[in-house]
């Protein structure tokens, strides 16, 4: 006899507990720079060895990618005006024309390398 009011004084409290934290609110939601940086902080903190942890942190990257949409990407025309490149959005074009050099017979285009420029 003595267990039905303990476990209705347990049921009571339980029930008390629940509505306490449903009178809190609800959390609040996260933005998604918010997210990121909290996965940022797991990755970070030494519970995830190496390979774990920089796989991680490209997800956590990858994530927040993904709620800012698809990169938009802008069409950008040549510095010579022969072609269109297609880049996402706030990136330079790529430089084109004054890296090339012309053979001596005119027949081909050499592209210096970076180490040249």
């Amino acid at each position: 006899m003595t267990s039905k009011p303990f476990a209705l004084l347990i049921g009571t409290a339980l029930c008390s507990a629940s509505l306490l934290a449903a009178a809190q609110g609800q959390p609040q939601q996260l933005t998604p720079q918010q997210r990121y940086e909290r996965q940022i902080a797991y990755c970070n903190s030494g519970k995830l060895p190496d390979p774990a942890r920089n796989a991680c942190v490209r997800d956590a990257g990858l994530a927040l990618d993904r709620a800012d949409g698809p990169p938009r990407d802008v069409p950008t025309t040549s510095e010579d005006g022969r072609a269109t490149i297609i880049s996402p959005a706030g990136l330079p074009p790529p430089n084109s024309g004054s890296d090339g050099v012309t053979s001596k017979d005119g027949r081909a285009t050499i592209v210096l390398p970076a180490d040249q420029k």
